[in-house]
């Protein structure tokens, strides 16, 4: 076999020859695409969960073991929301920093973002509004790990506005999706499967009493905190409206599970049982 090692300029063999370009812009440009072809000729699939539940019924219990299990991303609403704020916090910093003038522009565009949401706070009893915190949900979902590995989603969304703000279809995803229907959600980060943990009021504060006073001291569950949440979570879910309606019209029908037939330690119970359901790891982590 002849082997000719021959040197050309870039412009002629993209100009000139009959090449089917993959990743004509290089491959930094479309390392997205990328990764995506090798994931799936690997069969290396993300595994995507959402658990949602009333206060106390065991949504972070379960949640940490199977992320544990799985090797994926527990997301909570505080820690995304944290994170968001810091990142942005360190991007307005650089603002009178010397950096080149691409930095710059992201540097002021994140220090105007930070002042919208903290005068949106003053405005609003110190919570940020829901919008901003859909766009830190879908940033940490559209991130490289959650979409390589997978994540479980713990107590979000709360209701059918929150999940259609989190997973609309984003203009640039026309490419993504296979179908018209797909257009009515984000494929890359819409979960394949959803829990719903349910308990009775009754067995709910009764299990919030016999917690032990060392875990009750500043968390979300003390007695009035939790009569509370427990109304707010009650009224946004009835039999008529609940966001579980939003994911069983999209043919992702969530799976109840009551979790007052569970007496193991730690609602090992459950999370056997949400495991045989979400099947063997196929993904980087496991």
């Amino acid at each position: 076999m002849l082997q000719v090692n021959l040197r050309m300029e870039a412009s002629c063999v993209k100009e000139r020859m009959n090449i089917r370009w993959v990743c004509e812009v290089g491959m930094i440009e479309a390392i997205r695409p990328v990764v995506r072809e090798y994931r799936q000729a690997r069969n290396l699939l993300p595994i995507r969960v959402c658990v949602l539940g009333a206060p106390a019924s065991g949504k972070t219990t379960v949640v940490r073991q199977l992320c544990e299990k799985y090797k994926i991303h527990h997301i909570l609403i505080k820690a995304v929301v944290d994170e968001a704020m810091e990142r942005l916090e360190r991007s307005a910093a650089r603002v009178s920093d010397d950096d080149e003038e691409e930095d710059d522009a992201k540097a002021e565009e994140d220090q105007e973002l930070l002042t919208t949401i903290r005068e949106g706070q003053e405005n609003n009893n110190g919570r940020i509004e829901e919008a901003f915190i859909a766009k830190f949900f879908k940033e940490k979902l559209l991130s490289m790990p959650c979409q390589n590995q997978g994540f479980i989603l713990d107590g979000y969304p709360k209701t059918t506005e929150q999940a259609k703000e989190l997973f609309a279809a984003l203009d640039d995803d026309n490419d993504e999706q296979e179908s018209k229907e797909d257009l009515k959600y984000n494929r890359q980060i819409m979960p394949e499967l959803v829990f719903s943990l349910e308990g009775s009021d009754e067995f709910l504060k009764e299990r919030v009493i016999n917690l032990p006073e060392s875990v009750l001291q500043g968390s979300h569950n003390t007695e009035e905190r939790f009569v509370r949440r427990l109304s707010e979570y009650r009224a946004l879910n009835t039999e008529d409206i609940t966001v579980l309606n939003y994911f069983d019209e999209l043919e992702i029908h969530p799976t109840v599970i009551d979790i007052e037939k569970d007496e193991s330690t730690e609602m090992k119970m459950t999370v056997e049982k949400m495991a045989k359901l979400i099947g063997e790891p196929k993904n980087y982590g496991a």
